[in-house]
């Protein structure tokens, strides 16, 4: 079974994968270790990552890329729209309030979610790693931002299974990039607790994650973030600087064309990266617009003046992150920076002066998150045995679960009737499971929503839960416990309902009857004036009711007692996730990905069909004027260069866009006519070799027929050995005779196979004859021939000892089984 890692960024994306040495890495098409995270659509065909990276410039408009800031997000999202602002492809409002984008696919202008999309890229890291493994992916493990909503995290689950993958849990980035750094650490304590705080500044947003170690054991302690913090708003400044500069000086508007802005974006991006470097750096693009070359030049001071408003938010996410873990700076043990917006030198300044440390970078800043997912696959795939290594990850927001009180609380007297329980507060384990009970005399209806929605634009609601319908016996309101789930990708859910009911049952219980355990009835546990739910800590081996209902036990009775008999019913839960995937419409995905990913595979296909019958038309040219020269007659050359000449005019032509069948039906044709010199030349060439190998066997079968050590064979056997060589000589000879008659561009005579069936017709009648053993005799056992039949070619020797139980060398002892021990992903 495969183990993978997927870490899906918003520029590239990197797989890794476990193996028996541990944990490698990926190489994609072009041996690079990351691939473009994007997807190109073309007039026939897709082309994603490194392919659809390569026609980015000449079709920005069909390009998507940045597929990670769109998923789950409304299209009114304030972010969403700034964010659209720089994208050059279009993407509208569709009809559920979440984006749709456009672009022309065979064709046609064809609609796309930008869940379709991520399963897209999806499918490509798949074929990555099946490539490099030889075997089908379908478990893995993908890292996504903390600050991922529920819907989000829903539409990445979707994403994987439109590509075919099934995720075994999908992990926060920064606790995937702690999981690879502490795994390794040989050094950590058993008691006392090293902090290590991780910060990951990527492309689009920035993480801060403290996480506490100990031996054998991660601790996630604190998350912040900041969504909208990243390489990419430097990338911005500078490329709002010049396109202001360029307008001034060379009166281009690079905003009225899409190719060169994703240009000048490309160019500042590449300028970042060298004032990293060097205190200035210049910038020289030709033909940016209107066929002007620009030219700019920006010192590093200047960068990081227009740079304030971005680097004066940095300090807030770690401030946020100690304040919730409840530490001081001084009990930071080590910094990790990752990511490749912390690059910027003015970036580390502030985090070392923040920390009173320097940033260390220990990690590789790409691949850590896919290192860290790969190691968590493994750890969760029962194929591989990993080091004993515990994982605690912390929920980053708070969910309650709300509901309407019963009417009898309205008449009660109580107006608020909505009500609210935090079921899972920020900093909750994943995963986690707790239950509320109900009390209730028919359907009711929960929603789970969000406690706080500053940190997010984002609706508060996440779902809504109807429990039925169910029909309390007593006509009264009755005991409901509803199981509500946190699971390990992040994902709330109410999971399960049942309908608890209690009936006594005339039964005397003798005084050593063993203790067990009790629920009120429900009408005794909920009167009118108590609470309306309690809520549990539900483990996998029980619940721990917390209201004002306690779990009671019956101690030893003293006498006869009615014993109370619990039924329980599951209730019927169906659930509403507002903005998610209806099931239906994620089969019609998976269909539609299928579509177009056999579309692709034709279209490869085709063009590898086109290629060969290219490669042919040079291939068979060549070899005309060269070794095939004297294989054919001048006219027959001529005439088939011409032909020759003709298909690759037409390749160019009207050949240009045809089917896989025609390339098959073209590649025949010229086969049909350049096959039979090929083989006059390879019947020449290979002619002498298989005439010595006949020869050689004839030549022993002769000489084996007059030899003394085979007087044990009857004379009539040996010369129907002598016969059947004389025979073949005679034919050999004369074939040869007519063959070397003949020139080079005639049909052979004498063909290799013609060769082959007489070496195996003379093998088939002698070799029974002059293998007969020896006679044994009292005295003295016979000797065995001086040499043995000749061999034909590619058959090999058999054992001719002949006691089969003899040993070959000294050793006496059977070599034992080998043991396979399952592969380590990390050593022990």
């Amino acid at each position: 079974m495969s183990v993978v890692g997927l870490d899906l960024g918003n520029e590239s994306c990197v797989v890794a994968v476990a193996r028996q040495r541990g944990i490698d890495v990926v190489l994609n098409d072009e041996s690079k270790r990351e691939t473009p995270a994007l997807v190109c659509f073309g007039d026939k065909q897709r082309f994603i990552g490194t392919a659809g990276a390569a026609s980015a410039m000449m079709n920005p408009k069909n390009t998507i890329s940045q597929i990670k800031r769109l998923i789950g997000r409304p299209f009114s999202d304030p972010e969403l729209q700034q964010d659209l602002k720089t994208l050059p492809f279009s993407v509208t409002e569709g009809p559920d309030g979440f984006p749709l984008i456009h672009a022309q696919y065979l064709g046609e202008t064809r609609t796309f979610t930008p869940t379709q999309v991520m399963g897209m890229v999806f499918s490509n890291m798949k074929t990555i790693a099946e490539k490099n493994l030889n075997s089908a992916v379908v478990d893995c493990c993908i890292g996504i931002p903390i600050y991922f909503t529920d819907l989000q995290r829903r539409a990445v689950m979707d994403a994987a299974t439109i590509a075919g993958l099934h995720p075994l849990r999908l992990m926060h980035e920064t606790t995937a990039t702690a999981l690879a750094y502490g795994i390794y650490k040989t050094d950590l304590p058993e008691n006392e607790q090293l902090n290590v705080a991780f910060i990951d500044i990527g492309h689009a947003s920035m993480q801060v994650c403290i996480a506490g170690f100990k031996k054998g054991q991660l601790k996630i302690l604190a998350h912040s973030f900041d969504r909208c913090l990243g390489g990419r708003d430097f990338d911005e400044v500078l490329f709002q600087h010049f396109a202001e500069k360029f307008k001034a000086e060379y009166k281009i508007d690079v905003f009225q064309n899409a190719r060169a802005c994703l240009r000048l974006r490309a160019a500042c991006e590449k300028l970042k990266k060298v004032l990293s470097a060097n205190p200035e750096a210049p910038m020289n693009i030709e033909c940016l617009m209107d066929d002007k070359d620009v030219r700019g030049f920006i010192k590093r001071d200047e960068f990081e003046q227009i740079s304030t408003s971005i680097l004066e938010r940095v300090k807030a996410p770690l401030v946020k992150a100690l304040s919730e873990a409840q530490l001081t700076v001084d009990s930071i043990y080590a910094v990790e920076v990752v990511g490749s917006g912390s690059r910027v030198p003015a970036v580390i300044k502030i985090l070392t002066e923040f920390f009173g440390k320097e940033p260390r970078r220990t990690m590789n800043a790409s691949e850590c998150v896919s290192k860290g997912c790969a190691l968590q696959c493994a750890i969760l795939s029962p194929t591989f045995k990993v080091r004993d290594f515990q994982v605690q990850e912390t929920f980053p927001f708070s969910i309650a679960l709300t509901w309407k009180g019963s009417a009898q609380d309205s008449q009660n007297g109580n107006v608020e009737n909505q009500q609210t329980s935090i079921v899972f507060p920020k900093g909750n384990q994943i995963p986690s499971v707790k239950a509320l009970t109900f009390y209730r005399a028919g359907s009711f209806t929960v929603d789970m929503q969000y406690v706080d929605v500053s940190d997010f634009q984002a609706s508060a609601k996440i779902s809504t839960y109807t429990i039925g319908p169910f029909q309390a016996t007593k006509g009264e309101r009755s005991k409901v416990k509803v199981k509500t789930r946190l699971n390990l990708h992040g994902i709330v859910s109410v999971e399960s309902a049942q309908l608890i009911e209690e009936e006594e049952v005339e039964v005397p219980v003798s005084n050593e009857g063993s203790k067990m355990e009790m629920d009120k009835a429900p009408a005794e546990a909920a009167p009118t004036n108590e609470s309306d739910v309690n809520m549990q800590d539900a483990t996998e081996n029980g619940a721990l009711e917390i209201g004002d209902n306690p779990v009671q036990m019956e101690t030893d009775a003293k006498v006869e007692a009615p014993k109370k008999k619990v039924k329980k019913t599951n209730v019927a839960v169906s659930e509403l996730v507002y903005g998610a995937m209806l099931p239906a419409d994620l089969q019609k995905a998976v269909e539609k990905e299928f579509e177009m990913a056999l579309q692709d595979r034709v279209m490869e296909e085709t063009k590898d069909k086109k290629n060969a019958v290219e490669a042919y038309v040079y291939d068979m040219r060549n070899k005309l004027h060269d070794k095939l020269h004297e294989f054919v007659t001048d006219s027959e050359r001529e005439g088939f260069i011409t032909k020759l000449q003709e298909t690759e005019d037409w390749l160019y032509e009207d050949g240009e866009d045809e089917t896989k069948g025609v390339y098959i039906a073209k590649l025949d044709e010229l086969k049909k006519q350049g096959d039979p010199i090929d083989q006059r030349y390879k019947e020449h060439s290979e002619r002498g070799s298989f005439i010595d190998q006949l020869v050689n066997h004839v030549n022993w079968y002769k000489q084996a027929a007059v030899d003394p050590n085979y007087e044990h064979i009857d004379l009539s056997e040996k010369q129907k050995v002598l016969n059947e060589c004389s025979e073949i000589e005679n034919w050999l000879k004369e074939k040869k005779q007519l063959q070397d008659s003949l020139p080079k561009h005639a049909d052979p005579v004498l063909l290799l196979s013609d060769i082959r069936k007489k070496t195996e017709t003379l093998d088939r009648v002698c070799r029974p004859i002059m293998s007969k053993p020896k006679p044994a005799t009292p005295e003295k056992a016979s000797s065995p021939p001086p040499s043995t039949a000749p061999s034909q070619e590619g058959e090999q020797a058999e054992n001719t000892n002949p006691n089969p139980n003899a040993e070959n060398n000294e050793q006496s002892d059977e070599p034992s089984a080998m043991e396979t021990e399952t592969p380590e992903a990390a050593a022990a």
